[in-house]
């Protein structure tokens, strides 16, 4: 499920660049966000096995919404960190929606003033 939701923005993106000629700058603030929030979850995963202080799940989430949702998918996937957890995939899960739903208005022109 995971992979094919990021191949579906991959599509996405790809049709939005194409279609809406979405500038190469949101791409790369995706890949950023995703390679931000992947360390995130990596730290946190290293100090839940260490008995530290861990980062709280409502930024993990808030970096997710943040364009780094991919990354995040990535790291709930490789590492097996938060993969399960129901409390948080119901809000991961809302906040990749919110993020897509966002991505697709702007890119498409409906967001501008």
């Amino acid at each position: 499920m995971r992979y094919a939701t990021l191949l579906a923005f991959a599509v996405l993106y790809a049709f939005a660049t194409v279609a809406w000629k979405l500038p190469p700058a949101v791409g790369m603030v995706y890949l950023g966000a995703s390679a931000l929030c992947f360390a995130a979850y990596a730290l946190d995963k290293s100090a839940a096995r260490a008995g530290r202080t861990r980062t709280r799940e409502r930024n993990l989430l808030l970096l997710g919404l943040m364009c780094g949702w991919p990354g995040a998918m990535l790291a709930q996937q490789w590492l097996r960190h938060k993969s399960v957890k129901p409390g948080f995939q119901m809000p991961f899960w809302g906040t990749v929606g919110l993020n897509l739903s966002a991505f697709a208005w702007l890119a498409s022109g409906a967001g501008q003033v």
